[in-house]
């Protein structure tokens, strides 16, 4: 089971490695991460160049697959839990409700707050990963306060998984086009994953037979990389800055939270 977590901190460190790769590339910040208020901060590239360095170190710090001395993992997927979430707090939300005065905000715009969100909710999920506890005398730590966090990690996922399984059903007519050509019956499967993730999504968040259906979860999502994702970022290498790469490896993240909340919500953990 300790090795499946190891995988699953891989996956998503590898995911937010990716987030921070592609902000270099483009030199702007990504829809996701900071939504276009404050439109000062998208003005200058040094500022989502840094926080791409930033995110960059983090992945492979919470990947584990260097480790560097003092440095805390689960510190840093705290504090990087706690950036996604003020982007959704002084970005995203601020920027729908100036939108709504206008016009309605579209599709999309809601979905790049649920990722920031879902970013921010992995973060948590992967410090809980970490059995440690945080050594200090101050029970006022602002790192203390953090991990009374982590429980809302999973629910911060879990939205997102709704929400796209939702939209299974509503956009089912341009869903099933994605299904892969091999696969038959493609109604069927659209509305079936659809199902798939909703049911998902409340179970993690209420805790019903969590261990199976996150290990299930992050099975479909893996199923999803392998032949959906990568054949597409295959097809379509330098779209968007090689944007169709990133969001291939965004859901080996998710796959990688699913994987970690499967094997983290027993009795004798936090959450």
């Amino acid at each position: 089971m300790k090795e499946l977590i190891k995988i699953g901190r891989i996956f998503f460190g590898i995911g937010v490695v990716a987030l921070g790769i592609h902000q270099l590339i483009i030199k702007d910040f990504r829809s996701e991460i900071l939504a276009p208020f404050p439109a000062w901060v998208h003005h200058n590239s040094i500022f989502p160049i840094l926080v791409g360095i930033a995110l960059i170190v983090a992945g492979i710090i919470i990947s584990g697959v260097f480790k560097i001395k003092f440095i805390d993992p689960k510190k840093v997927c705290l504090y990087l839990g706690f950036g996604f979430l003020v982007s959704v707090i002084a970005s995203h939300l601020p920027y729908i409700i100036m939108l709504s005065a206008t016009k309605t905000p579209d599709f999309q715009v809601w979905i790049n707050l649920l990722e920031a969100l879902t970013y921010s909710g992995g973060a948590f999920v992967m410090a809980g990963s970490f059995t440690e506890n945080i050594s200090t005398g101050n029970k006022k730590n602002f790192t203390l306060l953090l991990e009374k966090l982590i429980p809302c990690g999973r629910v911060f996922y879990s939205i997102l998984m709704i929400v796209f399984g939702l939209s299974h059903f509503f956009f089912a007519g341009f869903i099933a086009t994605l299904v892969p050509k091999w696969l038959p019956a493609p109604m069927f499967w659209t509305y079936f994953f659809g199902a798939a993730l909703v049911i998902a999504g409340i179970a993690i968040i209420f805790k019903i037979v969590i261990k199976p259906i996150g290990l299930l979860l992050a099975f479909t999502l893996l199923l999803f990389f392998l032949f959906f994702h990568i054949p597409d970022a295959i097809a379509n290498p330098s779209v968007g800055g090689g944007n169709e790469i990133i969001r291939a490896l965004i859901c080996l993240l998710f796959c990688g939270i699913a994987l970690v909340i499967a094997l983290t919500n027993d009795c004798k953990r936090a959450f």
